[in-house]
This record gives structure tokens, C-alpha cells and sequence, in this order.
């Protein structure tokens, strides 16, 4: 999955492999870094906890 706000402009952006477990996260923009890997229950909460309004 890769951020609504990527583009072949440049910027920010992040993308996120929802494998089972674990979640798979990285820099899209850096390719040369490998992606950092996070539990499901963790990405859960840390997506519940940025969609609070």
C-alpha cells in the first residue's frame, strides 16, 4: 500500500506491506534502507491512535 499523497514529483512517502504479521514499513523515497518491520497489534494501535479525531 502506498500513501494517497505519493507522487512522481518527489516529497514524503511511505509504504506499508499488511503481510499477517509482522507489518512491513518503509520510506519509499529511500530505497537503499531496508524496511523496518512492526507487529500487527502495534500497526493496529498506532493507526487507531492517528485516526482519532
Amino acid at each position: 500500500m502506498k500513501s494517497s499523497y505519493s507522487s512522481n514529483e518527489g516529497g514524503e512517502c511511505m509504504e506499508v506491506a499488511a503481510a499477517a504479521d509482522p507489518v512491513l514499513v518503509r520510506d519509499s523515497k529511500d530505497l537503499g534502507r531496508t524496511a523496518f518491520a512492526v507487529r500487527s497489534l502495534s500497526w493496529s494501535r498506532f493507526l487507531g491512535f492517528v485516526a482519532q479525531p
